[in-house]
């Protein structure tokens, strides 16, 4: 069964950057679909961006050229770069991973990581 972490969550100001981390554990890595969602006070949980194995990521267009999805299957480790960050992408920010026959939403979740946009 796989089991995901995430870290790298803190406060920073408008136009900073973070880079979130996301260990996964089990020998599947390698097929597994890799997503960071977003939950915001009061909203609903989002998609950010996802990757699959060798192939392009995507992303919610609020996040397009700001940040970048990236993965490395020898590490099974997935992370998201954010930079230009602004006040309203403060939020809870959770890893998701999923073999590709589970649907969209499903799979293991880690416990969320805090992103605060203040000044």
């Amino acid at each position: 069964q796989v089991q995901v972490v995430e870290s790298g969550g803190g406060l920073v100001q408008p136009g900073g950057s973070l880079r979130l981390s996301c260990a996964a554990s089990g020998s599947i890595f390698k097929i597994l679909i890799m997503a960071w969602y977003r939950q915001a006070p009061g909203k609903q949980r989002e998609l950010v961006a996802d990757i699959v194995n060798g192939g392009s990521p995507n992303y919610a267009d609020s996040v397009k050229g700001r940040f970048t999805i990236s993965r490395d299957n020898a590490k099974n480790m997935v992370y998201l770069q954010m930079n230009s960050l602004k006040p309203e992408d403060t939020a809870v920010y959770y890893c998701n991973a999923r073999p590709e026959y589970v649907t969209r939403g499903g799979g293991a979740w880690g416990q969320g990581t805090q992103v605060t946009v203040s000044s």
